[in-house]
């Protein structure tokens, strides 16, 4: 039985307020930041603004909310970078390989050739997700 929502998580601090983050885009039903631990160049997540464990607890609006912008936002990010592909990624529970445990899913162009660096846990230099954002946000404006 997965265990009940924490309303300290990192996202959730995020979507109060409560923490920085670098905004992509927002609607009444989500938000989009960098991750701050990019495993390639234009790695965004999308969250839901309600409060969701992942998809195992997610409601039906939820997840439709959730889709719809990670489909708007995999189609942006390639637009952005000038990507071949994208890879789009959700992980439930720990043994799924979940860490922060709000919904969120990893939207990250691709290239041939080109391997996802590794989830190392060290942080990118913030001007450079800035400039990624930005790059983002135009493209979002241009569609």
């Amino acid at each position: 039985m997965p265990e009940a929502y924490d309303n300290d998580n990192i996202f959730a601090k995020i979507l109060r307020g409560e923490l920085p983050s670098h905004k992509v885009y927002e609607d009444d039903e989500t938000l989009v930041i960098m991750d701050i631990m990019p495993r390639g160049d234009g790695h965004c997540l999308v969250l839901p603004k309600g409060a969701a464990r992942n998809l195992l607890d997610a409601g039906d609006g939820i997840a439709e909310a959730v889709a719809r912008t990670t489909a708007k936002m995999a189609r942006t990010v390639v637009k952005a970078f000038g990507a071949d592909g994208v890879t789009v990624q959700q992980f439930n529970e720990p043994a799924g390989g979940q860490v922060v445990f709000h919904l969120h899913v990893h939207v990250i162009p691709r290239f041939e050739g080109v391997s996802l660096r590794p989830h190392t846990g060290s942080m990118a230099d913030q001007a450079v997700l800035a400039e990624h954002a930005e790059k983002i946000r135009s493209a979002l404006a241009e569609s």
